[in-house]
């Protein structure tokens, strides 16, 4: 039977005391509904339908994919009555599974149980063991252990309260009964709103087969709805995923201080220090190490490269047996070749330095491709932007830069070319050859060190700094 996934997303969130809509609200660095969003394609669907209000066009414009259809529940009404918003658009030979789009730690292992526990015509709903269940819907069994009835904590009477089964919300069903089932709800309750979970009594008498499956762990079927829960879940988040690297034979300095925002594969022997922050897609080879502090962010790394403390990594593809940092950045476009070395407070951008080359020290590296065995200076400079436009820099293999040059570009090194240290290179520069560009240097003597100026002397120096009045046209 086809699968229709519907993902409830109209709720405010007001306790969260945000503009941004709940469900945008940041887990790892991506909205929540996106993690919601993740698990659900993971099960294959014939459709997923998100029922949006408050925020919606935010929402939308958040999520733009073409596989999305979008319902709008404009009165708050309940969690039954989102899920009607949804339903004109389900064919009734489909499977429904309701979602929540504030609840973004289900695996879909957990639902594919579940979907198998339902078959076509069993409605199953989600259930988890609490040891304080407050706030939550109550699982209500019979003594065969028969589910026969949800009720709200608002609505529950002290018996009732005392059941440590609670409802997620998650329920599978066949989507022409629930169809029906919905069309019956009423809205006779504490809250005046039409509940989803009246569906399991409706249901029961219907003579329906209703089963509660417990999740495997509480952590996956927590909601948020304000800043601690979120905080709370963001801590589950992580020891989820540092848990599953340790699983795949990373070693890990320390699990409570490495925070995984993305998908992260991971080569075997692969060293991950403290303080340590992946986000979107990280790829490490076989025997990658990362210091402490480092953040990589859509990175790959192949096999025996060695991540110094502090660096920075964005967009950047490196070689095997490489070394960068400490405290080195390199910025979307750059691409380390086999056995590069990038050091200390070394940014590239939109560069590749090539096999064996070394940028050890204090250099900017934008718009430049760089040949093997070139060695780049201390405190060298690829001047790549006039102020409007980016122009590269190409220098052959082989090449030594000396300290402190400047290379404006566009400009061409040839291979085995030498730059003498302090050069201001405007123009190409031969191979094979010695190129030095440097002011006369001169001493003199008549020039005194400066002293602390008195207010008077400062106020006459900036007057005399200001720019003169331009010339009247008349």
């Amino acid at each position: 039977m086809p699968l229709s996934i519907v993902i409830l997303a109209a709720g405010q969130g007001k306790r969260m005391k945000s503009d941004l809509p709940k469900v945008l609200q940041p887990l790892a660095r991506r909205p929540l509904l996106a993690h919601v969003l993740d698990c659900a394609r993971a099960l294959s669907p014939e459709a997923i339908h998100i029922v949006y209000g408050h925020g919606g066009e935010q929402v939308r414009t958040a999520f733009p994919e073409a596989d999305l259809s979008w319902a709008l529940q404009a009165e708050q009404l309940g969690t039954g009555h989102a899920l009607m918003q949804a339903m004109p658009a389900i064919p009734d030979d489909h499977r429904v599974l309701v979602l929540y789009g504030d609840v973004p730690l289900l695996q879909p292992a957990t639902l594919e149980s579940l979907l198998a526990r339902a078959g076509d015509d069993a409605l199953v709903l989600l259930s988890v063991l609490l040891d304080d269940p407050t706030g939550y819907g109550r699982v209500l069994r019979d003594n065969a252990g028969s589910v026969y009835r949800i009720v709200e904590q608002k609505d529950a009477n002290r018996k009732e309260l005392a059941v440590r089964e609670a409802n997620t919300g998650v329920l599978v069903a066949p989507a022409a009964a629930l169809r029906g089932w919905l069309a019956r709800l009423s809205n006779e309750n504490s809250q005046r709103e039409y509940y989803l979970t009246d569906v399991i009594t409706l249901a029961v008498r219907d003579g329906v087969r209703v089963e509660a499956v417990p999740a495997p762990t509480a952590a996956e079927v927590l909601g948020v709805n304000d800043r601690l829960q979120l905080a709370e879940l963001e801590s589950e988040y992580r020891r989820m995923r540092v848990r599953a690297l340790l699983q795949e034979g990373v070693s890990v300095a320390d699990p409570t201080r490495l925070d995984v925002r993305g998908e992260v594969a991971c080569g075997r022997d692969v060293q991950l220090d403290v303080n340590v922050v992946l986000e979107g897609r990280v790829v490490l080879g076989d025997r990658v190490v990362v210091g402490v502090g480092c953040v990589l962010r859509d990175v790959s790394i192949a096999a025996d490269t060695v991540l110094q403390p502090y660096s920075v990594l964005d967009g950047a593809v490196i070689g095997a047996r490489c070394v960068v940092g400490p405290f080195a950045r390199l910025r979307p476009g750059s691409v380390l070749l086999d056995d590069a070395h990038v050091g200390n407070f070394v940014e590239l951008k939109n560069t590749t330095l090539g096999v064996g080359s070394k940028a050890n020290h204090l250099t900017y590296l934008g718009d430049a491709r760089i040949g093997s065995r070139v060695n780049v200076g201390a405190g060298t400079i690829t001047c790549n932007y006039d102020g409007v436009n980016k122009w590269p820099t190409t220098i052959g293999d082989g090449a030594f830069i000396g300290s402190g040059s400047m290379l404006v570009a566009p400009l061409t090194i040839g291979p085995k070319a030498t730059i003498g240290a302090g050069s201001t290179l405007t123009k190409s520069a031969p191979p094979d050859t010695l190129t030095v560009e440097r002011s006369k240097q001169i001493s003199l003597r008549v020039w005194r060190r400066p002293h602390k100026a008195t207010a008077e002397e400062r106020d006459a120096r900036i007057e005399q700094a200001r720019l003169p009045a331009e010339p009247s046209s008349e």
